[in-house]
């Protein structure tokens, strides 16, 4: 074949393939007949509303309330638009709306023939006097958007809250956010976004050739029908919740609270807590803001899930059975304690007890015993610490300790579980097990948070196996359909080795550091915790398993810098317990004790030593630097320098009042 023919076929065969996409989209396709592009057609999208939250009873917690926004289409805008007669009917001032003009026209999201929000969070006063007359500027268009409307005062972080897309947002899923929408930012209201969110609806509008609407396109075929957001019922009981939130009040640390057989979380409070109420309104965003910047509460901090704490004596629970599994102790073994202390190559930690077996020296928390024990582990393998501290860490992350949870929270640390690499890391190759005895009693290098803590003493009550702790439990009235939490997770310690250490938490209650938290009502297993911080006082920390025949709660609290776990951490988790089992609160006395009492002052102490040590507050100095600056602001200076220079003095006028 001559080269001319070949030449004439590839055309052709070029041209053929060119006029079939052709004709398909034309005739057999409404792509381009709905791309943004093609003025004639309007694409109107429906904001469903988003899904209701529940706690376990069946409450609302977060419900939706109608939003008012105007909206602008930059296409639609006439050239004897009449300014200062909608500045007038909206309330703004001209400049302020030639200041929202150019702000919108900025973003790089921005289409002329796209409705973008131009004002948020209209009355209902206001839409009713806009609505009467919105008609003579059809560029502006009034929209409604539900908004979340919290039906408690409690657990902010918790639930979360919703806020305007920013680009990162629409980067991640362009194919649903466009700018003006919300999302769940913090919570739960983040973790379930896309269950929550629903589906919007789309409307396409046929205009004329100056853009006014003159039906549905193709009688409505093509419109999608908006989906609303599906409920979730939460696994949390807002009873344990609102009892937990009032007891940290004046408080920083966390309670949680897990049911064993099922890995429901019951209660996961942190303090100090945020009333929702401020994620909503106008001013939500400087709400956020001052949350985001108050540095001396951190309340945005969730230290239930965020925060990693040593756990002090309550992990003695981990030491006992891992030295079980790990056969380097027996529920008979004592040790030697000198004048109650474990004294051993130059380490001395104070305690008490000594040669006495597993099972008393649980109930008296002996450092001692318990450090003897962890020495033990690490020397399994003589010579080889290596594999012994990575047999240990292998079983502790058998627990969920050391590494992230997969469940559905929006937030969470791993804390710390030491392996060989770490050491090798901090010491070199070589490095001798008496340097890190006291990770055996939960401080040195372990770090957990509350819910890992409540996750290994649920594993503990069952006798090796837990549920991943989850917190929604149906979605739209059925099942959650995760499959993650309907998996058993079995441990690494045999089941035989749980008895004695069960045994020894309830001798703690019994007879031990918690028997002043004993009640009539229900049997308790427990272990107190007090671990050493090198900001100030001690964390108080404990945790517990109720009742101890028949185990339906296991119940964690950690209070910052409150002392002893028994005194603090304790009283918190057995009303819970108590309030769980009972469905009142006896003990009043208990509760008014943890309600009224408030750690404060010793947050207030630390803070200051903490911006004395970085060189930011000098009392004296401060002082007279605040009485200058005041004495300055009495003189005719401009706007800008007067508000420059007085927020300034607020600014420092707030540290000296912690001094106070």
């Amino acid at each position: 074949m001559k080269p001319f023919y070949r030449i004439i076929i590839v055309i052709s065969v070029i041209a053929g393939i060119f006029l079939a996409r052709l004709a398909y989209l034309q005739l057999l396709t409404d792509r381009y007949a709905l791309n943004a592009a093609n003025t004639s057609i309007k694409k109107d999208y429906i904001i469903p509303q988003r899904g209701i939250i529940f706690d376990r009873n069946g409450k609302i917690l977060v419900g939706n309330q109608p939003s008012y926004e105007l909206s602008y289409t930059e296409a639609l805008m006439k050239t004897d638009f009449d300014t200062l007669g909608f500045c007038n009917l909206v309330r703004i001032t001209k400049t302020d709306f030639i200041n929202r003009i150019k702000k919108l026209k900025s973003d790089k999201y921005f289409s002329k023939l796209t409705p973008i929000t131009f004002m948020k969070n209209l009355s209902r006063d206001d839409i009713a006097r806009i609505q009467e007359i919105i008609f003579n500027y059809p560029a502006f268009n009034v929209v409604s958007r539900p908004q979340r409307e919290y039906n408690v005062s409690t657990s902010g972080n918790l639930l979360g809250y919703t806020n305007e897309v920013n680009e990162f947002d629409i980067k991640k899923d362009s194919t649903y956010y466009q700018p003006g929408d919300n999302i769940g930012k913090t919570g739960v209201e983040k973790a379930y976004e896309k269950t929550l969110r629903g589906e919007k609806g789309v409307k396409y509008i046929q205009k004329d050739i100056k853009l006014r609407n003159i039906g549905p396109y193709k009688d409505g075929k093509l419109d999608q029908e908006v989906k609303p957001g599906e409920d979730i019922t939460l696994t949390i009981d807002y009873d344990l919740q609102k009892l937990a939130e009032e007891m940290l009040v004046n408080k920083r640390g966390a309670i949680v609270a897990l049911n064993p057989k099922t890995g429901e979380i019951l209660c996961l409070a942190t303090g100090p807590d945020i009333d929702p109420k401020a994620f909503t309104g106008s001013d939500k965003n400087k709400e956020i803001s001052k949350l985001l910047k108050d540095k001396f509460n951190q309340p945005m901090f969730d230290r239930s899930i965020q925060a990693g704490y040593p756990p002090g004596s309550t992990f003695k629970i981990m030491t006992a059975l891992a030295g079980l599994q790990m056969g380097v102790i027996t529920p008979e073994t004592t040790f030697s304690c000198p004048g109650g202390s474990f004294v051993m190559g130059g380490v001395r930690i104070k305690g008490h007890g000594g040669n006495i077996p597993l099972v008393p020296s649980m109930a008296i928390s002996s450092n001692c015993y318990f450090s003897h024990a962890y020495l033990n582990i690490l020397n399994k393998y003589p010579g080889n610490p290596d594999k012994s501290i990575n047999e240990w860490a292998d079983i502790m992350h058998s627990f969920g300790l050391g590494q992230f949870m997969n469940n559905d929270l929006a937030v969470g640390s791993k804390g710390l579980i030491p392996d060989s690499a770490f050491y090798h890391k901090r010491f070199g190759k070589t490095w001798k097990p008496l340097s890190v005895v006291f990770n055996g009693m939960g401080q040195g290098d372990i770090l957990l948070t509350p819910l890992q803590i409540a996750n290994f003493t649920a594993a503990t009550a069952n006798k090796g196996w837990f549920y991943t702790p989850h917190i929604v439990k149906l979605v739209n009235g059925k099942p959650n359909p995760d499959k993650r939490f309907y998996v058993k997770h079995y441990t690494k310690v045999d089941k035989k080795y749980f008895d004695v250490v069960l045994k020894g938490m309830e001798a703690v209650v019994q007879s031990g550091t918690a028997r002043g938290l004993r009640t009539s009502e229900f049997t308790q297993m427990a272990k107190t915790g007090t671990a050493q911080v090198p900001q100030g006082k001690d964390n108080s920390i404990f945790t517990l398993i109720a009742p101890a025949e028949n185990p339906q709660i296991v119940v964690v609290a950690v209070i910052e810098h409150a002392g002893f776990g028994a005194t603090w951490a304790g009283p918190a988790c057995t009303l819970i317990a108590e309030k769980y089992i009972t469905g009142e609160v006896k003990r009043v006395g208990l509760y008014n004790k943890m309600v009224n009492s408030s750690f404060m002052p010793e947050y207030r102490r630390q803070w200051i030593e903490q911006l004395r040590k970085k060189g930011i507050l000098n009392f004296n100095k401060d002082s007279m630097k605040v009485t200058k600056m005041r004495d300055s602001l009495k003189l005719q200076l401009p706007d800008w320098k007067r508000k420059q220079m007085q927020k300034k003095v607020d600014s420092l006028q707030k540290l000296l009042e912690l001094k106070k």
